[in-house]
Formats: C-alpha cells, structure tokens, sequence
C-alpha cells in the first residue's frame, strides 16, 4: 500500500512542482513531515543535506531517499519514476505546443508571470530550512555557531561566487569540529 501512496504523492509534486528542485523541497516536506507522517522534521532535514551533497537533482535524490526510507529499494524506485514522470509527459507536450506557438502573444504572458512564483517557491523552501532542527544551537544564550555558519556560507556565495563543493567541504568539517 505505501508503493501506492508513494506513486501518488510523487506523481503529484512532479506534476504541479514548477520551477525545479529547489521549489519542490516545500511540496515534498509538506507531504512527506506533515501529510503522511513518513519521517520527521530532523530526519527530513537529513535526508535533505544529503540529497544537496549528492550528485543529480535535489528533488530527484530527496524523492530516491524518501522512497527507500519509506518503502526500501523499490519504495525508491516508484518515487523517482513518479517524480520524473509528470516531467516527461509534460515536457514532451509542451515542446510540442510550444513550437507550433512560439510568437503567441499570451503564451509569452503566461511565462512572465511564472517567473515570480517559481522565486516565491524557492524562498518558501529556503525559509522552512530555517527551523530549530537545523539551528539548534539558536538563542541568546548559546554561541549561534549554525547560524554563523549560514551566514558566512551565503555571504561566501552569494556575493563573492566561492564554489558550492568547497562550501559544503568546509561547513561539514566546520561542523565535526563545533558539534
């Protein structure tokens, strides 16, 4: 029974997750924490870290781990199929229409008006990363070092383009060392 919810909650965050990776952690941490109950917050945060880490799409590793967390090697599978094959589908049809319309005026609307969505999706999910399971040392009384940490890694990327590997690399041992 869980293969099935799996391939319906999957199939739909695949379906209606626009924008990529990033915009469907809110839509998968929705389903997977607060609808069915299959992991906690922290072991979703988890599962997350280790998902950015890895090679390929975070969406696509965060689905593959869910799956096998929830339903082993086959639970993997289904929710990776589920998750890629809305994509697919769409993608094939899309292209389809897309060329036949590419100078129509409110196709070139429709587009403009996803832009901002997708950036409010991907701000969503940034901002549900900001929780006491991943700055647990939080509060006026404690050192902040994970807050700290955030910090100097989004100043290092954001504004001096340092290479996202080596961020990784020096926050998990930054972390080892402090934690």
């Amino acid at each position: 029974m869980e293969l099935i919810y799996l391939t319906y909650v999957f199939f739909k965050i695949g379906l209606f997750g626009f924008g990529g990776g990033y915009a469907m952690i809110s839509l998968i941490q929705h389903e997977v924490v607060d609808n069915y109950g299959w992991m906690t917050t922290q072991s979703f945060a988890d599962i997350l870290a280790i998902s950015q880490m890895t090679p390929g799409p975070i969406s696509i590793n965060t689905a593959t781990y869910v799956g096998y967390n929830v339903a082993g090697i086959p639970g993997a599978v289904i929710a990776t199929l589920s998750l890629c094959l809305p994509a697919i589908l769409m993608m094939y049809f899309v292209i389809r229409f897309l060329f036949k319309n590419k100078d129509n005026q409110y196709i070139k609307f429709l587009f403009s008006g996803l832009k901002p969505a997708v950036a409010g999706l991907i701000l969503a999910a940034a901002l549900l990363l900001m929780n006491k399971e991943n700055f647990s040392d939080a509060g006026w009384s404690k050192h902040n070092m994970s807050v700290v940490i955030c910090a100097a890694t989004f100043v290092a990327s954001f504004f001096w383009k340092a290479n996202p590997m080596l961020l990784i690399a020096i926050a998990g041992f930054a972390g080892f060392l402090l934690f």
